[in-house]
């Protein structure tokens, strides 16, 4: 009998049941597009306390990874994490467009649904707790005027975003460096949820037209009382 096993019959006596971690996860199958495209460097904008490069290293992506967060209490938290990790970097810097400062807006769900545009009431109608508590200032800088800082030459670079609504304005912030990407992951809107947000058909008509293919797809924000979803996430990569 082996260790799992016997780990197993001892649970059962319990009442639990011990199986094999899934390895077909929404990490796990990122974590396997980033090696087989030889990606360098992460780009995680809007990175919030870390989550998403955490799930990269627990699935064995080892390459570097830069993370903007611009609220204060979670870069810290961010930046604590990071850290621990030689190949794991931080900005607290928020991007856009056009350089300057924004007032921020900070959600209650530990400020996961934080965005600079206006919550429209579909999202908070769906998730109370994600409503607005208060608001930052924040920097807003464009990804093309700090990308030499953090992209060494050569490397091949993977963009996500997860900055809830404002992602045409950070993509039009990366300007002419969108040729020097390999990827992105796309968080995306099926409906409105920010004012002056974007939704999926124009994201994933922009990354076509800049010869992304889409390669999976990662389930969502939904509606809780009617099972819809209202965001999901888009994996694309160059062919």
């Amino acid at each position: 009998m082996t260790v799992l096993h016997r780990v197993r019959r001892a649970a059962r006596r319990v009442g639990l049941d011990v199986g094999r971690y899934p390895q077909e996860t929404d990490d796990f199958r990122t974590a396997l597009l980033l090696r087989e495209h030889g990606v360098g460097v992460v780009l995680d904008v809007g990175a919030h306390t870390g989550g998403y490069g955490a799930g990269l290293r627990s699935h064995g992506y080892r390459g570097r990874i830069v993370s903007f967060e611009p609220v204060a209490e979670h870069h810290r938290r961010l930046a604590a994490r990071a850290a621990r990790d030689r190949a794991w970097t931080t900005r607290r810097l928020a991007l856009g467009a056009a350089p300057g400062e924004a007032a921020l807006h900070v959600a209650g769900n530990a400020g996961a649904s934080s965005s600079l545009l206006p919550m429209l009431e579909r999202h908070a109608r769906a998730a109370p707790d994600s409503a607005y508590v208060r608001q930052e200032r924040v920097e807003v800088g464009r990804l093309d005027a700090v990308w030499d800082e953090v992209v060494r030459p050569g490397e091949r670079v993977f963009l996500k975003l997860d900055v809830q609504g404002f992602e045409r304005q950070v993509l039009d912030g990366l300007g002419a460096r969108v040729a020097d990407c390999a990827g992105l992951q796309l968080e995306m809107s099926l409906v409105p949820l920010y004012a002056g947000g974007v939704l999926y058909r124009e994201l994933l008509d922009w990354a076509e037209e800049r010869g992304f293919a889409l390669m999976n797809l990662l389930p969502g924000f939904a509606d809780a009382g009617s099972g819809r979803m209202y965001q999901c996430d888009a994996v694309l990569m160059r062919e």
